[in-house]
């Protein structure tokens, strides 16, 4: 079964998510409120936030894994990555935001990184072919850990793909204050151009507020009711 998926980010008015520095707390704080049992983020984010490669491979070799209790709250952390390209999965464990963290790769992932996975005992999901085929990801992280809830918190980029391959249940965003511009694309979907309207995704409000400094929160629901029948 394919789990209810939320996409929540934070934007510029005009769509932009470069630049602006949001409110964590608050960001944060509405995400709590989606009930959200796994968190998929993309590589690209992961990266970014890691940016030293030279201390993670230092790190990685010294690390005993730890399991938190399988009852806690947190949510499961789920990563793509058919190239095998993280390699902060020690640290990414050890953060409080998680209960634990799972890679989703693909059958042209690299041996020595699943060889890498399992001497650190990260749990992988193997999903498609050349890449992740994410609705078969996301349909085992609900058979294998009962997950039915996902929140993404994702770049552009994955974003895209879970909103062109008909996944995405709802839309969450904050919207920030203020203006950035500009003439590359760097907003929170990134597909290859339409070639017909028919593949526009429309949407329908369920929520709005006004939040603390101007913030505005929407909430939408994708009009898309063919989604679970792909």
């Amino acid at each position: 079964m394919l789990p209810r998926i939320i996409i929540h980010n934070q934007v510029s008015v005009d769509g932009r998510f470069d630049w602006i520095v949001p409110d964590l707390a608050l960001f944060y704080g509405i995400a709590a409120s989606l009930g959200e049992d796994a968190t998929l983020a993309g590589s690209n984010t992961v990266l970014a936030g890691y940016p030293d490669e030279a201390t993670w491979l230092s790190l990685d070799a010294e690390y005993e894994p730890t399991r938190r209790e399988p009852d806690s709250s947190l949510p499961l952390l789920a990563v793509p990555d058919s190239r095998g390209r993280i390699r902060v999965w020690h640290l990414l464990r050890q953060e409080q935001y998680w209960r634990d963290a799972v890679a989703l790769v693909s059958s042209s992932t690299p041996r020595d990184y699943l060889d890498y996975l399992e001497r650190l005992r990260v749990d992988y999901i193997v999903a498609g072919d050349d890449h992740v085929d994410m609705r078969a990801a996301l349909e085992e992280l609900n058979a294998r850990y009962g997950v039915k809830v996902v929140r993404a918190d994702c770049g552009g980029t994955l974003n895209g793909v879970l909103l062109r391959e008909g996944l995405v249940d709802e839309v969450s965003l904050l919207i920030s204050p203020s203006l950035v511009g500009g003439t590359e694309v760097r907003s929170i979907f990134i597909a290859p151009e339409l070639e017909a309207a028919r593949g526009v995704i429309d949407l329908s409000l369920r929520r709005m507020e006004r939040l603390e400094g101007d913030v505005v929160w929407l909430l939408y629901q994708v009009k898309q009711a063919s989604r679970r029948g792909q």
